[in-house]
């Protein structure tokens, strides 16, 4: 009441042209907490509030990172009371953008969005919340990881929806690229973000590619199923066709129409798509990866264009990672079927005169699912190709299936979940090689590895994880970083310096970075017989100033190299060697591995054995280094 009757003294001086004394006008604005109550001790650690500031008791957070919260309500759902995926996709984006402009410093647009799988629908007064932040900037983009999940107001439940990766470019004046500044990641999960992002840029180049490769080698996988066509619907009837002109409230302050808000138009269209084959009310389960061709403007017309290019019947088999259906059905038959759709769907923008030529903004590929009443996919209608374009949708469509049920399956699941020995064919080649690469410097980010010996230069850390046990052994050598990445990476040469090594033959060759080997080893104590592997190792130079040379190793199958009688066939999830320039001269060399399971007991058993052995080994392999650091013949192997 005192501080009320005082700001009404202070309101009528104001209008008197009075004077206010610096102290009244500085109490009147504090209140009476100053004079009523001795000032609160801080607790140790903490922060000085700015006057008004709100209480943040949490460590200060990465700077880039956007946190959104969305009621969701009636004007935002569907007809089954659940949020659209195209506003969830608008908020996606959105939260995206704002975190790449807090670290550009400058306007930026989306250039493309990774493979997105929707969990879990969201029904109408549920919250959604997203959190996004840049993983890593290159020269003008970065990427921006965004995890979405919903929470229920009434129960307190939170779920998690889905985890996207956005690349964004920042603009500068007239549209120029901006040169961005580097992000030093802090936090073990950062470092981890950070050191993977340059993989997933690598994939996402090649990722054209590996779908003409497929259709290329293997052309007998996507050919037109053998199918009774009676009560196939033609694709024709599915055709969609729409037009949205780009008003200010759809772009941002520099008249560009935001990425969101073209993704949520193409999910509209691909929705009702996918309605005309199935005569029901489809879900949308996955988007594949896209990119945006160019950028379109206020005033543009965007027309989108959506057809359902192939229908798949599947038998469903409950796989590890795969969230759907939510519940197996234990006695159900084993001829359960499935179904999904993929749902082709592109944006060109136009002016003001229709007849000029368009500009094709997008084209993605959508995964729609048609639930039955226990949440289950239902069967659904076959499709008749047109000939000629609709045909070859069909077989690409049947092709892009493949390689997006192995991207999600070795890209998305949790490292122990992937089987050791992968299947190796052109489907999967560039994502067991992410997987490969990924790993390594997965378990090179970890921060808790613990220093069990010390012997001259040599040191060995150990790292005790779920049911992993792994070990980390690093030194200083004298030699280029880049020589030594050269002789480490030639599995055929480690017998030289690696005593368990019998011998290495390259079975194959797939590119530059990725080969196939076939290792022989010594017996292992207790054995009878050598065991044998069949090992992927993947190579990579630094992406940028800061970064290791990477060599990685893990198991795979190959049909020409089963696993024979005269050998015991052995396994290796994760192993690998980094290389950190130190100088022109000198670098420094780790060797990781991830122990499994059944070596354990062989460790626990012989702790200190094992110990000398490994450093006496890498002791020759420092030896051989400097032996070869002038070796003419391993310098024409550099690439």
């Amino acid at each position: 009441r005192a501080t009320l009757l005082l700001s009404r003294c202070l309101l009528k001086m104001v209008k008197g042209n009075i004077i206010v004394p610096e102290d009244i006008l500085s109490f009147c604005c504090n209140g009476l907490q100053s004079s009523t109550s001795p000032p609160r001790a801080r607790e140790p650690g903490e922060r000085e509030e700015a006057p008004g500031a709100m209480a943040s008791p949490s460590p200060a957070r990465n700077p880039t990172e956007v946190q959104m919260s969305q009621l969701v309500l009636p004007c935002h759902t569907n007809h089954r009371g659940e949020l659209s995926t195209g506003q969830l996709l608008k908020w996606i984006d959105t939260a995206a953008c704002l975190s790449a402009e807090r670290h550009a410093g400058c306007p930026c647009v989306t250039a493309s969005m990774d493979d997105i799988y929707f969990e879990h629908t969201i029904s109408v007064g549920q919250v959604v919340n997203i959190k996004a932040k840049v993983n890593r900037a290159f020269n003008s983009s970065m990427e921006v990881g965004i995890q979405v999940s919903y929470e229920d107001l009434c129960s307190g439940k939170h779920c998690s929806i889905c985890k996207a990766y956005a690349t964004f470019v920042a603009q500068g004046p007239l549209g120029s690229k901006v040169r961005l500044k580097p992000l030093t990641p802090q936090t073990e999960e950062e470092k981890i973000e950070y050191s993977i992002a340059a993989e997933r840029r690598r994939m996402r180049l090649v990722h054209k590619d590996t779908l003409k490769d497929l259709l290329t080698r293997s052309p007998q996988e996507t050919e037109l199923e053998t199918r009774d066509g009676s009560g196939a619907v033609p694709a024709e009837r599915t055709r969609v066709e729409s037009v949205e002109l780009v008003l200010p409230p759809h772009a941002n302050h520099q008249g560009n129409t935001f990425g969101g808000q073209i993704m949520a138009w193409m999910e509209n269209v691909a929705t009702i798509a996918a309605s005309r084959l199935c005569h029901a009310h489809p879900t949308l389960r996955a988007i594949e990866m896209f990119h945006f061709r160019g950028p379109s403007q206020v005033g543009d017309r965007l027309v989108l264009k959506a057809i359902v290019n192939n229908a798949f019947k599947n038998r469903w088999v409950p796989v590890v990672g795969v969230p759907f259906p939510p519940s197996p059905r234990p006695s159900a038959p084993s001829s359960l079927l499935s179904g999904s759709m993929e749902v082709g769907v592109s944006a060109e923008a136009y002016g003001q005169e229709m007849s000029i030529s368009c500009r094709h903004i997008n084209s993605a590929f959508m995964t729609f699912v048609v639930l039955d009443q226990e949440g289950h996919p239902r069967t659904l209608p076959m499709v008749a190709p047109e000939p000629g374009d609709g045909e070859r949708r069909y077989r690409e469509a049947s092709a892009r299936k493949k390689i997006r049920l192995d991207r999600k399956y070795v890209v998305s699941c949790k490292q122990s979940e992937v089987p050791l020995s992968v299947p190796w064919d052109q489907s999967n080649k560039v994502y067991l090689s992410y997987n490969n690469v990924s790993a390594l410097k997965m378990l090179v980010a970890k921060t808790n590895w613990v220093l069990a010996r010390e012997k001259e230069k040599v040191r060995m850390y150990t790292l005790e994880e779920d049911k992993f046990l792994s070990f980390r052994i690093e030194m200083s050598a004298c030699i280029p970083a880049s020589r030594a990445f050269s002789l480490l990476s030639n599995l055929r040469r480690r017998h030289e310096w690696d005593s368990h090594y019998v011998s290495a033959e390259l079975v194959q060759k797939v590119d530059d970075d990725d080969m196939i080997y076939h290792v022989v080893s010594q017996k292992l104590r207790n054995e009878n017989k050598p065991q044998d592997f069949v090992i992927l190792a993947s190579r990579r130079k630094p992406c940028s100033k800061g970064d290791p040379y990477v060599v990685a190793f893990r198991s795979v199958t190959l049909p020409t190299h089963p696993a024979r009688a005269e050998f015991t066939r052995g396994e290796t999830l994760c192993s690998g060697f980094c290389i950190w320039p130190e100088s022109e001269e000198m670098c420094k060399v780790a060797y990781y591995n991830q122990v499994m399971p059944g070596y354990l007991n062989y460790v626990t058993t012989n702790v200190a054995g094992l110990s000398s052995d490994i450093c006496s080994t890498f002791e020759a392999c420092e030896k051989f280094l400097l032996k070869n650091k002038e070796d003419l013949i391993s310098r024409l192997q550099d690439f």
